[in-house]
């Protein structure tokens, strides 16, 4: 039996932000803002950060999660308007194994009460872990959660 298998998954969120663009913008586009809620807190371990916003730019997050595995993303930004848009491919490893391999865009509309996220992402989850791609959707809304309390 061949276990070489492909799973694709794709979604869109949109969340709405009260605050201008520019400091949803911010969020993303400044090294130690994106820190605060992207990727710090007490559930893991941190061993590698890097940030380079820039089109071509690398961005690497890994860390181990307390009692479980180690968790690599490395990113790469394909376009950037400011405050318009943000587009990204990226990569995931789960304990040294490649598991995915995603396209992701972030849209930045002004709203009359604040911002207007959109977040639209398109993944290819490989062999043990095409069972994982719900999970990612999940994972981003943590994520634009997380944004939410940082821009509170």
């Amino acid at each position: 039996m061949n276990d070489r298998r492909l799973a694709h998954s794709g979604f869109t969120l949109t969340r709405e932000y009260p605050v201008p663009v520019e400091n949803v913008w911010r969020a993303f586009a400044e090294e130690e803002r994106r820190r605060e809620w992207f990727g710090d807190g007490d559930t893991f371990d941190r061993s590698v950060w890097a940030f380079d916003f820039r089109v071509g730019g690398r961005d690497i997050d890994e860390a181990k999660f307390h009692g479980g595995p180690v968790s690599r993303y490395e990113g790469v930004y394909a376009d950037i308007i400011e405050h318009v848009r943000i587009v990204t491919t990226y990569d995931m490893w789960l304990d040294g194994v490649h598991m995915s391999t995603s396209v992701a865009s972030f849209e930045f509309e002004p709203t009359p009460l604040g911002t207007r996220l959109t977040h639209v992402e398109h993944g290819v989850f490989f062999d043990r872990f095409i069972a994982d791609a719900p999970q990612r959707e999940e994972g981003m809304r943590g994520l634009l959660e997380a944004l939410a309390h940082h821009l509170d």
